[in-house]
């Protein structure tokens, strides 16, 4: 997979192989997420697309537990999510985007999560994908995690996020500059 510079990132082989089996594992352990799917189809679908694994990689690398939640029929591949029971800890304490970035005078954070996400190769999940979540299990529930933002409200200097508060799940709203220590954001790819 090439990033913004060009640069090909690739696993090596001990990488490539350790990622498999904790992918693998995780799918196993978590059926109820991806019923009436069987692991040797996923991992002929990571097998024919090696540049994705290096996304995966990264959604492991930052806490985010990825497993696959879904399958896109019309486009034949497997949707993968953060899975992880709070918002991913290595994305936490970041704006919404490098718009807010820019826009704090003092105290920035050191990254915004739309950039992150594209140096990752994959997209914020949106406030539907978010609650599709949820749907599987309770996420969040002491941190919360930023959403895909629509348009108008993101001109308006607004962005939105999600958590799980009181057996519910909550939408929100926060200046897109605004980072919190318990605020991260959550992602999806599609292999």
């Amino acid at each position: 997979m090439a990033n913004k510079n060009n640069e090909i990132k690739e696993l090596s082989p001990a990488q490539h192989k350790e990622l498999l089996q904790v992918l693998k594992e995780r799918f196993e352990k978590n059926m109820h997420r991806h019923q009436d799917m069987e692991w040797a189809d996923v991992q002929a679908k990571l097998d024919a697309n090696t540049e994705k694994l290096w996304s995966l990689y990264e959604m492991e690398r930052t806490g985010g537990e990825p497993d696959v939640v879904g399958y896109d029929k019309s486009e034949d591949k497997y949707i993968f999510y953060d899975c992880a029971a709070e918002s991913p800890k290595g994305r936490r304490s970041v704006c919404y985007d490098r718009e807010a970035l820019k826009s704090r005078k003092k105290h920035k954070p050191e990254n915004n999560a739309m950039d992150m996400a594209d140096a990752m190769g994959i997209d914020l999940l949106t406030e539907e994908q978010y609650r599709a979540l949820q749907q599987f299990e309770n996420v969040d529930m002491k941190t919360s995690s930023w959403v895909q933002t629509p348009p108008d409200i993101r001109k308006l200097g607004g962005a939105l996020f999600c958590d799980r508060r009181y057996g519910h799940v909550f939408l929100y709203h926060n200046g897109a500059e605004s980072y919190y220590a318990s605020r991260g954001f959550r992602g999806s790819l599609k292999v």
